[in-house]
């Protein structure tokens, strides 16, 4: 049976690996831990594709260990044990080097099963996740451990790798295998930095390539049709959902609409609306503000709209609202009060609400003078001077004026009312 493509192109030296200069460049610490041969416990962290197993099997040859490989999707305590019964026999004479996969699947019991062999040096552990190991990793395991954060392979590195499948596949073929000059560039850059991925496409196209005039050829047309979408890296209960809608966040509040609509496309090419819809009316109030307060008005009718036309045709009205709030004047000082006070609140600085402030328990007329609320309708300008706030915070100042607009439009009338610089 031929060898998977992915799986014989894999690297067997550290400069055969693509992408990952950060670890593996010289001088780069991953890299003189590999080279000196010093046996660390380690756990990789990034997007699949990105060389994880790869550099595990190149670790396990520099140690002269016996490489075990389990996946924590399936595997249970009882392999575990299995795997440390060789040790200190003739199948792991030098002790177990342990790849473990999407670590994140196992309990903190299993995780925690482990700890006593990587105590006592019987059990090297290497493992990788695609998640957050400081979310997902037991505290015990990681603080014995060095966690190397692997990245998305960027386009020109995974080209390197896409050119070998090819001219391996060229090797393969019974035909004269070509290429449209376009093919390589084309397929690094759809599968969103995952080299696994870009090879298996290589290994689809050459296997879909219709014969014409005696020879195969790969055309771009082909390629588009394999690789569309590919480049979606998207898990909605992942680490790749969380930072997308991170960055439409910030790209809003940084006033950019073209990083706005591109992070909302990602979200609404996924097929996901309701992710987008929630999160911009949480940007209209925390970071649009009282600078436009029409905007979480607006903002609101947008995503009633998206939600009653779904998709594709949501995309419209949730542009609409991306891009008005990247384009309005910003303020969080709504934000920052409401957070301030809670702060408070955690602290225990609370209080009794001042008396002429509480509901009123009295059958009586005239109930609301004998507690002395002042009732600010009775007043000039609707305003009387009085305590709202417990004695504990009477002085407190939770809420700063904005330089906007709108809120020192707000804060010159006020001044005006009170008598006083606010």
């Amino acid at each position: 049976m031929q060898r998977p493509l992915a799986d014989e192109i894999r690297p067997k030296a550290l400069d055969e690996v693509v992408g990952q200069r950060h670890l593996l460049a010289p001088g780069a610490v991953l890299r003189r831990l590999i080279e000196s041969g010093v046996e660390a416990n380690m756990v990789f962290y990034g997007p699949s594709g990105t060389g994880k197993t790869t550099i595990a099997n190149i670790i396990a040859e520099k140690t002269h260990k016996t490489l075990y490989r389990l996946n924590a999707t399936t595997a249970s305590l009882q392999d575990i044990k299995d795997i440390m019964a060789d040790v200190g026999t003739l199948m792991a004479p030098g002790g177990v080097l342990l790849y473990l996969d999407e670590i994140q699947y196992f309990n903190k019991k299993q995780q925690q099963s482990l700890l006593e062999f990587m105590e006592n040096g019987s059990l090297t552990l290497i493992a990788s996740t695609t998640e957050n190991p400081y979310f997902y990793v037991y505290s015990a395991l990681l603080s014995r451990s060095t966690v190397f954060e692997f990245k998305a392979v960027p386009p020109e590195e995974t080209e390197k790798a896409v050119r070998r499948a090819l001219e391996i596949e060229q090797g393969r073929s019974q035909l004269p295998l070509e290429w449209e000059a376009d093919v390589p560039r084309q397929i690094a850059t759809a599968c969103g930095g995952d080299v696994r991925k870009a090879i298996n496409a290589v290994e689809l196209l050459c296997q879909a390539a219709a014969p014409k005039d005696g020879k195969l050829i790969l055309t771009g047309d082909d390629t588009l049709q394999v690789s569309q979408r590919s480049a979606m890296r998207y898990d909605r209960d992942g680490d790749a959902h969380y930072d997308i809608l991170s960055a439409l966040q910030k790209s809003i509040r940084g006033s950019d609409p073209d990083a706005a609509v591109h992070y909302l496309g990602r979200l609404l090419e996924a097929g996901d609306l309701l992710s987008p819809c929630r999160r911009l009316l949480v940007i209209a109030s925390e970071d649009i503000g009282l600078a436009y307060p029409m905007a979480i008005v607006v903002t609101k009718a947008c995503v009633d709209a998206a939600l009653q036309v779904g998709l594709p045709e949501a995309r419209l009205p949730l542009a609409e609202a991306a891009v008005l709030l990247a384009t309005a004047p910003k303020s969080n000082t709504a934000h920052n009060a409401i957070v301030a006070a809670m702060e408070d609140l955690k602290r225990g600085k609370t209080g009794d609400i001042p008396r002429h402030l509480q509901n009123v328990h009295a059958d009586t007329v005239g109930a609301d003078h004998q507690q002395h609320y002042l009732y600010p309708h009775d007043f000039p300008h609707r305003w009387v001077r009085q305590q709202y706030l417990p004695d504990a915070l009477k002085d407190v100042k939770y809420y700063e004026w904005g330089d906007n607009k709108t809120e020192q439009a707000a804060r010159a009338y006020w001044e005006k009312i009170k008598g006083e610089d606010l």
